[in-house]
């Protein structure tokens, strides 16, 4: 058997597209996991903040956030957490991926927990946790932005914090930008709470500068 094949990453991304396909033309089901902080406050259903990251809007929504997560999270997961953080390095990393949905959505529930209209889901928060796991490891490795433009992650990290940032402060969109900023955030320092020495070792990395240089 592939063991290789078997890592909680695949296993949360099969999971995750059997509810989503499920639930995708259930409205009655997606109103039971939704994040709604509303209903969330006065029904107590605090289960809502994970929940959620199991759902998505549409194949778009989840077919990219599946894909992130594929490509960074089994390279976290194999190569960075355990050569790392040591022991229990599955159970830190679900820590990661779980907490950065739950977390990011903490911003949210407070700025929308008396908005009745206010509803999200998707797993973007765990997903961004994820990526900036790996930046924090590897600053200036390459990105492939369409599989083609190579930008180095520090880069790429801090134009996505950024970009996150200014379009929630804009609301222009439906789009939970709040919540990728958050959950970006939480990957980075829960993955140095686990191994102080990682931070140190990030800044030296980022003082040495790209290898091409």
């Amino acid at each position: 058997m592939n063991t290789e094949f078997l890592t909680i990453t695949n296993l949360i991304i099969a999971l995750t597209c059997v509810v989503s396909y499920l639930l995708m033309q259930n409205r009655e089901g997606k109103s039971q996991v939704i994040f709604h902080p509303v209903t969330i406050k006065e029904k107590n259903q605090w289960y809502r903040f994970l929940t959620s990251g199991f759902i998505h809007a549409d194949w778009w929504h989840l077919g990219v956030n599946m894909f992130v997560l594929w490509s960074f999270g089994n390279a976290v997961e194999n190569y960075l957490y355990p050569n790392f953080l040591g022991e229990f390095s599955t159970l830190k990393y679900m820590g990661l991926y779980f907490g950065g949905i739950i977390v990011s959505s903490i911003p949210s529930y407070f700025q929308y927990q008396n908005a009745p209209h206010y509803a999200a889901l998707g797993a973007s928060g765990g997903v961004s946790a994820i990526v900036f796991a790996v930046i924090l490891f590897e600053p200036w490795q390459n990105l492939y932005l369409y599989g083609i433009i190579a930008i180095p992650q520090i880069l790429a990290g801090l134009g996505y914090l950024y970009y996150s940032w200014y379009m929630d402060k804009k609301g222009t969109d439906n789009i939970g930008h709040m919540a990728h900023f958050t959950g970006a955030v939480w990957g980075f320092f829960f993955t140095v709470l686990m191994n102080v020495e990682l931070l140190p070792r990030f800044i030296e990395k980022v003082m040495e500068g790209p290898s091409w240089l």
